[in-house]
């Protein structure tokens, strides 16, 4: 398993309703709620960073499109919405998105980024099969722990704790092998490297003791 993002969008939310800062991997933005919802509209609200998603994605892949074409299109716009309807108890969401060009562009140019914008990335994720996976981390006493040592650190693992992310043994399987009884090695790999793995862990089941030298 290999995340799409290098780095994960992190996202927190103080007492002020209800601006939620986000990091990204070069900066930072705001998220709100519009007035009506009891925000103050300081940002985009979570819908709007949904559409925002699709649209630019759409946009970005026509561009790369037609630099790669080389063809003279100089601006495309793009407007999207959604709303839901709900049948036989069943929610379903429909979007929307309208590309409009703002040169001119041939028909044929037209059909070919019309197509190519229905297969932009954001456009297959929503498209296609999503599960939503929600971890917590927890802390605290467990009455299972179980050491795993070597001269410079302990990994600890807390099997009552553990949620089956999975991103130890697919991120790291020189050390992570669920399939063995021993199933952490921690002569596998680094120190450096197991503990910034196990960081990585969403539950708190793995934590890292380091040795005092």
């Amino acid at each position: 398993m290999k995340y799409k993002l290098e780095k994960p969008i992190h996202a927190t939310i103080g007492n002020e309703k209800y601006q939620c800062a986000i990091e990204w991997r070069n900066g930072k933005f705001i998220a709100d709620e519009p007035v009506m919802s009891g925000g103050k509209d300081s940002g985009p609200d979570p819908y709007a960073l949904l559409l925002s998603s699709l649209a630019s994605c759409a946009l970005i892949t026509m561009r790369m499109y037609i630099d790669r074409k080389g063809w003279d299109i100089s601006e495309i716009a793009v407007n999207a919405n959604l709303y839901q309807e709900t049948k036989e108890g069943k929610t379903i969401t429909i979007i929307d998105r309208d590309i409009v060009f703002l040169s001119k562009v041939s028909e044929e140019q037209k059909s070919r980024l019309h197509e190519i914008a229905k297969h932009c990335p954001i456009s297959k994720i929503l498209e296609g099969e999503v599960k939503l996976r929600t971890f917590l981390f927890r802390e605290g006493l467990t009455e299972k722990k179980i050491n795993y040592s070597n001269d410079e650190i302990t990994v600890v693992w807390k099997p009552e704790l553990c949620q089956h992310s999975t991103r130890c043994f697919t991120q790291l399987p020189e050390v992570f092998n669920p399939s063995i009884r021993k199933w952490i090695n921690p002569d596998g790999a680094s120190p450096e490297k197991i503990i910034e793995q196990v960081k990585k862990c969403p539950s708190g089941a793995l934590i890292i003791l380091e040795h005092s030298k």
